[in-house]
């Protein structure tokens, strides 16, 4: 039984369908948000349980295997974005982190839409809840069949796939973004670093 397995067992063992995908849901979201090159191909995604952190690709490669585990019908949805919303969130603490944002092109986030009682619903686990303190839009409390919010605002169509067609979604790293998701990612662990600080007095 490989970890994918063991952890569908672990998540939805003794629940029924509706607390089974919340449960799966919430187990996804809180693996820390981090952006992991190796891991945002479809095809390396599975490793993101054992590396413990990855970006909205391996995350939702995840969630869709574990809700089609579920008997669910799950597509992908990509909505083109920039990272100026986030840019702004950013420059609360780090000024330099919000210039590198602002100067980025045109980004690509990746979640799901779930068939569930015969409508798609937009269900997105990128951000894990201890980044809501930051200021980031975290779905904290998803009630298993209504959509949830993105945590950007989209700048164009979005697109639909099927999982069998998860290999047209690649995207290629520009220059200004493998510089930026280090700086990211270090900022994305200060501010967990914080709350969990702030938890504990």
């Amino acid at each position: 039984m490989n970890l994918i397995d063991v952890k569908f067992q672990e998540w939805t063992q003794g629940k029924d369908l509706l607390q089974a995908r919340i449960n799966v849901f919430n187990q996804v979201r809180e693996i820390p948000y981090a952006v992991v090159p190796e891991l945002m191909d479809y095809r390396g995604y599975d490793n993101i349980l054992e590396v413990g952190k990855g970006s909205c690709s391996p995350k939702h490669f995840l969630l869709c295997k574990m809700f089609q585990k579920l008997g669910l019908s799950v597509l992908y949805v990509v909505y083109p974005h920039r990272w100026d919303e986030i840019a702004e969130i950013m420059g609360e603490y780090s000024l330099r982190l919000k210039n590198m944002a602002l100067a980025l092109p045109v980004s690509r986030h990746i979640a799901c839409k779930v068939e569930i009682d015969d409508k798609l619903v937009l269900v997105d686990a990128t951000l894990d809840s201890p980044l809501q303190k930051a200021g980031f839009q975290v779905n904290t409390e998803w009630d298993g069949k209504s959509d949830t919010l993105l945590p950007m605002t989209p700048c164009g169509d979005e697109e639909l796939y099927s999982p069998a067609e998860a290999r047209l979604m690649r995207t290629t790293l520009d220059p200004q973004f493998r510089a930026f998701y280090p700086e990211l990612n270090m900022f994305l662990d200060q501010m967990r670093r914080l709350y969990n600080y702030l938890l504990e007095i």
